[in-house]
């Protein structure tokens, strides 16, 4: 097999906040979405932070009001990307080494993509099951 990159697993489209974005609306959209994080991006694309569940929990017990609380202000804001190009097996090297479910994919500084841990778990494995209907 050769060497897969993060342009051959990543998941496009990928669904991005606003800093300004209400921390009640990302969390809407991550339950709607089905994912338990996504990056924030400025106005050019550019990755400034990503924010979780956990973050959003953490903002819910510290008694914040989530419709009044910015993405911006409770965001991880030390974010670390993958570029297109980057080979997976460094992927799985750094969410190992920081214990990271998914990295966002940049091009030439810009979002384009997501790689989350089961994008390359399924990426070895071939399916030995077949839905009929």
């Amino acid at each position: 097999m050769k060497e897969l990159k993060a342009r051959d697993i990543m998941v496009r489209p990928v669904v991005a906040a606003k800093p300004h974005a209400s921390a009640r609306d990302v969390a809407l959209q991550l339950l709607t979405g089905l994912y338990s994080g996504m990056p924030v991006t400025d106005d050019d694309g550019r990755v400034i932070g990503v924010i979780t569940e956990l973050d959003l929990l953490k903002a819910a017990m510290e008694g914040r009001d989530l419709m009044k609380t910015s993405a911006q202000e409770i965001m991880t804001r030390e974010v670390i990307t993958a570029d297109v190009d980057t080979p997976v097996k460094e992927i799985v090297r750094i969410m190992l080494e920081k214990n990271i479910i998914r990295l966002p994919v940049t091009e030439e500084g810009r979002l384009v993509g997501v790689v989350a841990r089961c994008d390359i778990l399924k990426s070895y494995i071939e399916p030995e099951f077949v839905t009929y209907m």
